[in-house]
């Protein structure tokens, strides 16, 4: 008996135990920058009034990239003969003078912000790839950049992947990784061209010392795959969508292609035909590049994908939304009904002028635009069919 009352005495001592640890842990900081700020935050900042703002960035040339600095200043890199970005204080608002980061060669996508230091790494191609990299880094949010001497290694079949417009990267938030730099790159089986499509596939390349040596990861599983897009969930497996121009018979080119890693962007699995998003016009097996991001809002999985959505062209510009880390794709709603292109996509920071925006860059006549909308935009969009939108967003 006293064993039995000892049991319950202490049993509504353990239940508030509990309980107080899980009203803890819900309003803990949780991870932060090297800026002092949240790394995720709350749903609330991405509601309210639904709003859209568009304004011009660069003019000419081609190949948009977009992330947002430690500080909340957004940086919008570009080009197709020399690399360039402009940058914004005011959260899009206006933008300052061009800054020239590399003037001959091609932009390489991939902007990618180093949450531990706050450093802001660029890439840079002497023309289109397979050529000579070059990458640079930045200190102070984007003013002024330097060349590094960076290595990348070769992946398992001992191609040296390029870095040709995939998605911006990313820095790891969780797990043994935590502090990994992690971007979307390619190989193109030594040229673009038709009869070599069938060997190209993209993989990834992630650093774990700041970006001076990059390493390669498995290949993404399928071929005829280019410019890729990629996100850390909440669990930290990294969710993986790419663009594809070519698929044996029976397959199709012609919507996204994904998959996942739960290594740190080390090998992938679990190849996922993604009927629902397109890959640029469909009256083209080409494809085109496509944004990806994932909000930074904290226990929550909710991704953005960007792309044409159009029968013909180039044109159509839409956004997409899902709630479950890119298993469903409920809601669309679009940006722009003129040209389109290659696009761009991330999100504000917490605790920062930013906070609950989303930037898209892409392609549009006569150079690019930038798109500053929150998710109660998205929200007014239409229903794709793919699932419903949860009752926790609305």
């Amino acid at each position: 008996m006293k064993t039995a009352s000892r049991f319950l005495l202490s049993l509504p001592a353990l239940l508030l135990i509990h309980c107080h640890a899980v009203t803890v842990s819900a309003v803990e900081p949780g991870i932060t920058t090297a800026a002092g700020h949240r790394a995720e935050s709350e749903l609330k900042p991405h509601l309210g009034s639904a709003r859209l703002e568009t304004g011009k960035v660069f003019s000419g040339e081609r190949f948009p990239n977009v992330v947002v600095a430690l500080d909340g200043t957004v940086v919008a890199s570009w080009g197709s003969r020399s690399l360039r970005v402009r940058r914004s204080e005011d959260g899009g608002k206006t933008w300052g003078k061009e800054i020239t980061i590399a003037g001959s060669g091609i932009q390489a996508g991939g902007l990618t912000v180093d949450e531990t230091t706050g450093d802001i790494v660029a890439f840079s191609e002497k023309n289109h790839p397979p050529a000579p990299l070059e990458v640079f880094r930045s200190k102070d949010h984007g003013k002024t950049w330097l060349k590094i001497q960076a290595t990348v290694k070769a992946d398992l079949h001992g191609n040296v992947p390029s870095m040709h417009m995939n998605e911006h990267g990313i820095t790891l938030r969780r797990g043994k990784h935590k502090g990994r730099l992690l971007r979307p790159s390619r190989w193109y089986a030594g040229k673009n061209e038709r009869a070599r499509w069938p060997k190209h596939y993209t993989n990834a390349v992630f650093s774990d010392d700041g970006g001076k040596t990059w390493q390669a990861s498995a290949p993404f599983p399928a071929k005829g795959t280019g410019e890729a897009t990629l996100a850390e969930l909440s669990d930290g497996r990294i969710y993986y969508n790419s663009r594809r121009h070519w698929a044996p018979d029976g397959e199709s080119p012609l919507r996204r292609w994904s998959a996942w890693s739960d290594d740190g962007g080390a090998t992938w699995r679990g190849l996922t035909f993604v009927k629902i998003l397109p890959d640029g016009p469909q009256n083209s097996n080409y494809g085109c590049m496509g944004g990806l991001v994932r909000l930074p809002i904290t226990g929550r999985d909710i991704l953005l994908y960007t792309n044409c959505d159009s029968p013909t062209g180039r044109d159509h510009g839409t956004v997409w939304a899902s709630f479950d880390g890119g298993k469903k794709w409920p809601i669309k709603r679009q940006v722009e009904a003129g040209r389109f292109a290659y696009s761009s996509i991330t999100a504000g920071r917490p605790e920062t002028r930013t906070e609950g925006t989303a930037y898209l860059h892409f392609e549009s006549n006569g150079g690019s635009t930038m798109a500053r909308f929150n998710l109660a935009w998205v929200l007014d969009g239409k229903s794709t069919g793919d699932g419903e939108v949860p009752a926790w967003v609305k």
